[in-house]
């Protein structure tokens, strides 16, 4: 299979959706003419034209009351918010209107729209450019999150997600955007709330999305040449949730690490927690361990950022912590 860029693969997902729909348009801020902040649009309005892809005021408020709009009238859109931080300007549309209508109008209407967004920290752009605030939308009923680390897996999701009925926060970290990997040529989906198991192992599991299952399958090869086997999941979508695929985990390992790279306070990690308590407690042998983001704005400097959010490193010495206690 050829080797693309991540923001290749999301870049094709939507071409490949809009020449099989014409329902499906795209909608944001500098997608058209510059081709999307990280490129992931690029090339589209020449082969789609400015009626398909457009270019939008800077308003995520009115982005995505306009996608709302256009998808209860019957059409596919797929809206870029540039940065999830910006979402808080778009919670009224996207966690009240569009995640609530079909339940508001007894299931008459549905809401088959794509909110694209970038997260995550790595590039020093500072506290309004770099968080991961995926668990306020986990919180919301009506809405699905979903979050890919490879570009297999950002083609395959987005291109289910297009064809959904439902509204779907659909969140790319910024530092995967170069990352390269195996995509076919040929068409395929991936359907939502299934996770990948990205390594095998019996002594303890590591669970993490989007870039941060990227660390945790670092973490798993740096742990292995110490001779401790690890089991690494990448959940891919938060809602669905794959419950069962980290519970068959931990009743094999009987020990958790939870990576990711949201605020550790309320972290959607702890929704897991609580699942792991509630359905396999008695098959932990160990506390369970979460390596998440500091609870303070995400600095500028390079250096206090790097400190602030999740490393390899951290997945490493927590696994080492989980492996040494004992219930």
């Amino acid at each position: 299979m050829p080797q693309i860029m991540y923001r290749e693969a999301v870049r094709d997902a939507m071409a490949e959706e809009m020449r099989r729909d014409p329902r499906v348009f795209v909608m944001g801020e500098d997608v058209a003419i510059y081709g999307g902040a990280y490129g992931a649009t690029q090339g589209l309005v020449e082969e789609f034209g400015e009626e398909r892809v457009r270019d939008t005021a800077i308003s995520e408020q009115a982005i995505a009351g306009a996608a709302t709009g256009a998808a209860m009238c019957g059409m596919r859109p797929v809206a870029e918010i540039m940065y999830v931080d910006f979402m808080t300007l778009a919670m009224d549309q996207f966690v009240n209107q569009a995640a609530k209508n079909r339940y508001m109008f007894g299931g008459k209407t549905t809401v088959p729209m794509v909110l694209r967004t970038e997260g995550g920290a790595g590039r020093s752009i500072a506290a309004h450019h770099s968080q991961s605030l995926e668990a306020w939308f986990c919180h919301a009923p009506g809405v699905f999150v979903v979050m890919p680390a490879t570009p297999y897996d950002a083609k395959g999701l987005l291109k289910t997600c297009i064809r959904d009925d439902n509204p779907i926060l659909f969140i790319e970290h910024k530092m995967l955007y170069k990352e390269k990997g195996e995509v076919p040529e040929e068409e395929y989906l991936i359907p939502l709330g299934e996770a990948a198991l990205r390594r095998a192992g019996g002594d303890v599991t590591l669970v993490g999305y989007s870039r941060m299952a990227l660390l945790a399958e670092e973490a798993g090869r740096a742990l292995a040449e110490e001779g401790v086997e690890a089991e690494v999941i990448d959940l891919r979508c938060l809602k669905p949730l794959d419950v069962d695929a980290i519970l068959n985990s931990v009743r094999k390992t009987g020990r958790l690490v939870l990576c990711s790279e949201g605020y550790q306070e309320a972290n959607f990690v702890c929704e897991i927690m609580a699942k792991v308590q509630e359905f396999a407690f008695d098959d932990l042998d160990a506390p369970i361990e979460r390596v998440c983001a500091l609870n303070c704005p995400v600095p500028m400097s390079p250096v206090l950022e790097k400190e602030a959010v999740p490393s390899t490193e951290k997945i490493v010495a927590a696994a080492k912590r989980t492996l040494a206690r004992q219930r």
